[in-house]
């Protein structure tokens, strides 16, 4: 279809059947790569989806969403989205309003939005203009009903996204908000792994910053058996071994089920492996007995990354104390060769893992969720 053609269909004044054909058609485009492209080469088409949002007609404002969460999906359209579309405003002032019908879109568009670094920086500084806080994203996030037509699980992400930004991790980790505290029991709300993995990977962020730990561990924020509870399973325990753990992890029931994604169950773990970057953190994880929690669940996994991830924290638990002066493991550098090393050696661990899970016929698809998003 001509694209001069297409725009021309593409107006509020246009008739609703000839609109509803033209998004439709749009709606395709946008769900292949080459589709994308053309949009790319042809911006004004999606400043005409965008401003079509707002249509009379539900079905096509929601076929428009659908185009610009496709567009979102792909980094190259991010300035064309935010830029020539300008759709931060909107989306922004529609997130907040409890009665709008298409929130939990927006929020899938603004997670997409914020995976990259950049992107997510202009959608933080549309944040302070409009007036939209963390605090304020939380406070949705955490209130049942808040909108009745939206999950608003998408939330979730766009939080892990923000917290990638030490302005909003700091909001999250001031002990006066009490935001992560607000956070930690959606760890093991069953109804959405969306929102258990946004939530896990935003305290995952939140352990880069070392000098909260004290806090996070303390008795204020308590993170640990939030942390822990997932992980643990229905194996029996010693006594000694029982009394040792956090109270909400002592003498677990018999049908006690772990987090079923072994992706958050990862993240988990690592979340974790952060919280013994410091000589208090192990000091504390080895107080509260974790070792025996992290031991049964090595035995259970059959995921080789997650089992992986078990052993780099157990390799902490049980290992001695680093020498003086380097007992902040993110304080201490690595020279670059020996960094090339380990990487180099990561990648072969990644290849063998993979490579096994191909054999063994459990090789599966799922979403990933790494470095505080999520990949679709």
């Amino acid at each position: 279809m001509d694209v001069d053609e297409l725009l021309s269909f593409l107006t509020p004044e246009t008739r609703p059947d000839v609109k509803g054909h033209a998004t439709d058609y749009l709606l395709g485009l946008s769900g292949n790569r080459e589709g994308l492209r053309h949009l790319l080469t042809n911006p004004d088409l999606l400043v005409a989806v965008s401003s079509l949002t707002s249509d009379p007609s539900n079905a096509i404002a929601k076929e428009c969403y659908l185009i610009l969460i496709n567009a979102s999906a792909d980094e190259k359209l991010h300035q064309v989205l935010v830029n020539r579309a300008n759709v931060l405003p909107g989306l922004l002032k529609n997130l907040q309003d409890p009665q709008f019908m298409f929130t939990d879109q927006i929020c899938t568009i603004l997670s997409n939005l914020t995976r990259h670094r950049p992107t997510c920086n202009t959608v933080s500084k549309a944040m302070v203009q409009q007036e939209v806080s963390v605090a304020q994203l939380v406070d949705m996030f955490c209130t049942e009903g808040f909108n009745k037509m939206a999950s608003l699980h998408y939330l979730g992400p766009l939080l892990s996204n923000l917290s990638q930004l030490p302005d909003h991790r700091a909001v999250m980790l001031d002990p006066h908000r009490c935001v992560i505290k607000r956070l930690l029991p959606f760890l093991s709300y069953e109804a959405s792994a969306t929102r258990r993995g946004g939530v896990i990977a935003t305290i995952r962020n939140c352990c880069l910053d070392h000098a909260c730990h004290d806090w996070m561990l303390g008795d204020d924020a308590d993170v640990l058996p939030f942390l822990l509870l997932p992980l643990a399973g229905p194996e029996e325990l010693s006594e000694e071994e029982n009394e040792g753990l956090p109270v909400d992890l002592q003498y677990l029931p018999d049908d006690k089920a772990r987090e079923q994604d072994p992706d958050i169950r990862k993240l988990l773990l690592e979340t974790l492996l952060l919280l013994t970057a410091t000589k208090p953190g192990r000091q504390t994880l080895k107080k509260n007995n974790v070792y025996p929690i992290i031991r049964e669940l090595h035995r259970w996994e059959k995921d080789a990354n997650v089992s992986a991830a078990c052993e780099n924290l157990v390799q902490v638990l049980i290992g001695d104390e680093p020498e003086e002066g380097m007992e902040n493991l993110l304080e201490v550098e690595v020279p670059e060769e020996v960094e090339e090393k380990l990487k180099q050696a990561d990648q072969k661990e990644q290849e063998e893992n993979k490579k096994e899970l191909e054999e063994t016929g459990e090789n599966r698809k799922s979403q990933q969720i790494q470095d505080g998003w999520i990949r679709s």
